[in-house]
């Protein structure tokens, strides 16, 4: 008989010592940190778990609220639309998500106090240039001034891009984005309702254009110049219908997993997950 192999991709059990994590979205089927933390919990063995919770923008306050009291509960990730509502219940932010405007990750201080800290920027940045395509100097559109969209425009600015264009119906909230990049990258951003596409070098959508299959492009690909890079940021489905478009296209492709993938170690780092494998007991346990 076979030797039965464990499954680390899921706590083999849970007890009343289990420490708690939550993923927080609307919807949550296409999160895909579960699948990434519960593994690094098992390999490094710490006793917790990360559960998706599905909660609709109504009751996010109240549910954040509720879990942040939970005493077991020692990190919360955050993803679409919930990130620049988690930036308001945080107790504070790091710079980079005081200028994204969002945060994706909070963590519970030894004082009890939550910080909130935005990874989606630095982690797409990071799979652009492992892919080889470096921002420093280029032209880049981004699609969505929501959450991630925030945080990448600020790491975009924060890598060299030459000239950053945002597009989003939302006027107000491409508004206040481009008041906190300027702050930072003064005369680098702009925003504008129609780009002008056949001038970028990288084109990136950060809306939810393309969860569902029925979903529109989110731009024109017509309008691309040749060779100009299409980036998505959706994680499920992978190949979205505008990369398989893109791709047909003679375009290079960037997909959403890149962003989240590079996201791993720096969530390690944020959670200090190698304190808790080497047996430090938190302050605040």
């Amino acid at each position: 008989m076979e030797p039965v192999v464990p499954d680390v991709s899921a706590p083999t059990r849970i007890s009343g010592s289990t420490r708690l994590y939550a993923v927080l979205g609307d919807p949550v089927e296409q999160v895909r940190a579960p699948s990434l933390l519960n593994p690094l919990f098992a390999r490094l063995g710490i006793d917790a778990v990360l559960l998706p919770v599905h909660v609709e923008p109504v009751d996010f306050a109240g549910v954040f609220h509720g879990l942040t009291q939970t005493k077991n509960l020692d990190g919360i990730l955050v993803t679409i639309p919930h990130k620049a509502a988690a930036l308001r219940l945080a107790d504070e932010v790091s710079p980079a998500a005081a200028a994204a405007g969002a945060v994706n990750a909070l963590r519970r201080e030894p004082d009890g106090r939550w910080r909130g800290e935005n990874f989606d920027g630095i982690g797409f940045v990071r799979g652009l240039i492992e892919a080889g395509h470096l921002p420093a100097g280029k032209r880049i559109v981004l699609m969505g001034a929501g959450g991630a969209g925030s945080a990448i425009a600020a790491a975009l600015l924060s890598a060299g891009a030459a000239q950053l264009t945002l597009c989003d119906p939302d006027v107000a909230k491409v508004h206040g984005l481009l008041a906190r990049l300027e702050e930072h990258w003064p005369g680098r951003a702009t925003g504008e309702a129609k780009p002008a596409l056949d001038e970028a070098d990288i084109v990136v959508n950060a809306t939810p254009l393309g969860m569902r299959a029925d979903d529109p492009h989110p731009f024109s690909l017509r309008a691309l110049a040749p060779r100009c890079v299409v980036a998505d940021v959706i994680m499920k489905p992978r190949e979205t219908a505008l990369l398989r478009s893109a791709a047909a296209l003679g375009h290079p492709v960037l997909h959403g997993a890149h962003m989240l993938d590079h996201q791993l170690d720096l969530y390690r780092a944020f959670f200090r997950l190698d304190e808790s494998a080497r047996g430090c007991e938190p302050p605040h346990r």
